[in-house]
This record gives structure tokens, sequence and C-alpha cells, in this order.
């Protein structure tokens, strides 16, 4: 008998448990849009280069389109439907509007998560590849520390400068709301 190609998984999506059965090869990003209807997690490139399909696996950024789902089971999946809080948007996503942040928006839930990230490792004090001194501490969240540390998250219509705006109003409130 040759073995079975699918497993039955549960997901933690956005606070609620989902069971379903997928097909081992299936990844995280095609269960969430096509078996969950979770459509605002899109599909870019589908090679983990662009950076549209980024979640958040237990708070850490992950590009869906390479994570299996079986490979997801047991951990926190977090994607832009549970970032605000009911009809509240989030900071970063108030910022992303009130600045601009967007021009086709295909990239903008992307961007959020990834931004929702930035601000978490920063704040943990997590250098980057332009970080001038490592044993620093938390290094200024300067528009290159943004840059870099969004790279992974693609444009096309080029609202960089805007985004850049937005993820340092955010982290500027976040700083302000814990202290």
């Amino acid at each position: 008998m040759a073995p079975s190609t699918s497993s039955a998984v549960t997901l933690r999506v956005n606070g609620e448990k989902y069971t379903l059965t997928v097909d081992h090869r299936t990844t995280l990003l095609d269960a969430l849009r096509e078996r969950l209807d979770l459509t605002g997690t899109k599909k870019g490139c589908d090679q983990g280069q662009c950076g549209a399909c980024t979640v958040l696996l237990d708070g850490r950024r992950a590009v869906a389109c390479l994570q299996l789902a079986v490979a997801a089971e047991g951990r926190e999946i977090t994607t832009i439907e549970g970032v605000a809080d009911g009809d509240r948007l989030h900071p970063v996503q108030q910022a992303f509007l009130d600045l601009d942040g967007y021009q086709c928006g295909y990239c903008t839930p992307g961007q959020i998560c990834s931004a929702l990230a930035v601000i978490e490792e920063h704040a943990a004090g997590w250098p980057s590849a332009v970080t001038e001194d490592v044993r620093a501490g938390a290094p200024a969240l300067t528009a290159d520390e943004i840059r870099e540390r969004m790279s992974g998250n693609l444009c096309r219509c080029g609202a960089y400068a805007q985004i850049v705006q937005a993820v340092a109003r955010a982290a500027d409130q976040a700083k302000e709301t814990v202290a």
C-alpha cells in the first residue's frame, strides 16, 4: 500500500483553530488563501523573493509561499486579517493609511506584517546588516535601518519613502505606548 500524501492538520490562524486535510506539498499560502478564504495574504512571486505573502509565525516573519502548511501546525499564524483589533486599525495599519504607504495595495498586507516584526525585532535590540555597532544595544531606528529590515518586501509601485515613514511613525507610537 502506498503511503498517504495528505494529512489532517490543525492550524491556529488569527486566534482561531482550523482543522483541514492538506496534501503534504501544500504551502501555507495556498492553505490560507484557497482553503481558509483568507485572501489578504497575497501570492506574488511564489518563490519567496517578493514578500507579498509575508505572515507572522509565532511573531516572526515568514514568507508563506515557502512554508509548508503541515510544518505550521502548532504555531500561531497571524495574517493581515488578524492584525486589527475589531474595527480599530493597528497603529502600523493606520500609519500606512495616513502616510500613503501603499499605491496599488497588493504588497501592503505583507509589508504591514513585516513591519510589525521589524518593530518587535528592533525593540528587542536585534541588530541588522547596517547596524554600526552591534555591541551598543538597540540601534536607532533610522531610515537606513528600516530600509534594511524591510528589504525582503518589494513594492512594484515604488511607495518605499512612505513605507519607511509609516514604519518609523508606528515604531515611535509603540515606544510611547511602552513608556
